[in-house]
């Protein structure tokens, strides 16, 4: 019997071993990895806008100003028969 408790033992000890180095370390390597990714997308974004980031879906209030056209800019046709 004794025996027999022994190679239980170390059946699970073989599992728990494959489970950590098998599962449990990879995943935490390819987390570390994306997030480290992700964070350097974002620092190169920050640099290129010069800014934080906006987010795409925040409405903003437009500011822009529409102006009429000077009576000069307008081209008068006549039309020919």
């Amino acid at each position: 019997m004794n025996i027999l408790r022994l190679l239980f033992e170390l059946f699970i000890v073989y599992l728990l071993y494959k489970f950590i180095f098998d599962f449990i370390i990879p995943v935490y390597k390819t987390t570390k990895q994306v997030k480290q990714k992700m964070n350097d997308v974002h620092q190169r974004m920050q640099e290129n806008q010069g800014g934080p980031v906006n987010d795409p879906y925040k409405k903003e209030p437009q500011t822009e100003v529409h102006k009429r056209p000077a009576h000069e800019d307008y081209i008068d046709y006549e039309e020919i028969k």
